[in-house]
């Protein structure tokens, strides 16, 4: 089959040809139809996480399964086992691995995936669309739900802001308007993505926060110090900070450090039972599902190089089965 390989960290993407197919074991395999290109395989590519091994990425993966038809692939595999699985948390399963950052993934014609329960249909949804949504959607969709019932509660008083408009930020944007009549603030250094942001539904975006902007809900997707430090003074009581990036910034906390009762969390990917809510969102409200820009699998390394350089308005697929024009 044909895949693409990261031999080891720091080297370039290989195209194979005739990489050996995956065998069913214990699970199945999966045709796999397109996968998104994520922050998450550059951090792969560079060494941060994963086994320094020869390695298949892709984790933002549709597909075809022969009795559910085309489906999207739940990459954070838990245990099935834990306490963390059983209440539907199995992003954060101790026994965990995740697919395309720790085990082969989705830049292949074909991927293994150890039980049934981690596809879920799509029902109509288009299967390069749809792809980014199964981590960039998700994880901010995860994010935005770690606040929103204090948004909500707050109703049209309530503020949110969204630190790093990229790709998740875009996403958190277009749910925060959807699911609160919170006023929504975007911060980003980029001109650029300042306008993406106002364009998909910011009510103001911006590269410096007033020094008296208090907000409900603040999501930082950089999470580096300076980040993290805006999001902390800027928090009101009882808010939520939510960290996605994986800058690996840190504010110091405890009484009296940060404003009385502001939660903050550290939110990662998200549920599989999510990931149904948020396909069942996207039915309903297809401005939820992003334009993408589609490439071929042969293409990955350019992909990658792109996505480093801050190159792509929205999100990069690649198209792995040849099925799209």
């Amino acid at each position: 089959m044909r895949a693409v390989v990261l031999d080891a960290p720091n080297t370039a993407l290989r195209v194979v040809d005739d990489h050996a197919a995956p065998e069913a074991r214990d699970g199945l395999v999966l045709d796999v139809t397109a996968c998104g290109v994520c922050h998450s395989d550059l951090h792969v590519a560079n060494g941060d996480f994963g086994t320094g091994k020869p390695i298949i990425l892709g984790h933002e993966v549709t597909g075809v399964h022969p009795e559910l038809g085309p489906v999207m692939l739940y990459a954070p595999w838990g245990c099935l086992d834990c306490q963390e699985c059983a209440e539907h948390n199995e992003m954060i399963c101790s026994n965990s691995t995740e697919a395309g950052l720790f085990t082969n993934g989705g830049y292949a014609e074909q991927m293994y995936v150890p039980d049934v329960r981690y596809l879920a249909p799509l029902d109509g949804l288009d299967s390069f669309a749809s792809a980014p949504l199964a981590c960039g959607g998700l994880t901010a969709y995860r994010a935005v739900l770690q606040g929103l019932d204090r948004l909500r509660e707050r109703g049209s008083e309530a503020k949110a802001l969204v630190i790093g408009a990229g790709g998740l930020g875009q996403f958190a944007i277009r749910y925060l308007r959807l699911l609160s009549d919170a006023h929504v603030t975007a911060l980003d250094l980029s001109e650029a993505k300042q306008a993406t942001a106002v364009e998909i539904g910011a009510h103001a975006s911006t590269g410096q926060l007033d020094g008296d902007a208090r907000f409900d809900l603040v999501i930082d997707f950089i999470g580096a110090e300076s980040t993290l430090r805006s999001a902390a003074e800027s928090i009101a009581k009882l808010g939520t900070v939510c960290v996605v990036g994986l800058a690996g910034g840190s504010v110091p906390f405890g009484f009296g450090a940060v404003p009385l009762e502001a939660r903050f969390v550290a939110s990662v990917w998200g549920s599989r039972t999510q990931l149904d809510d948020l396909l069942d969102l996207a039915r309903r409200e297809p401005s939820i599902v992003q334009p993408v820009e589609v490439m071929d699998l042969a293409d990955a390394q350019a992909a990658h190089d792109r996505l480093r350089s801050g190159d792509v308005r929205g999100r990069i697929v690649l198209d792995i089965g040849g099925g799209r024009d």
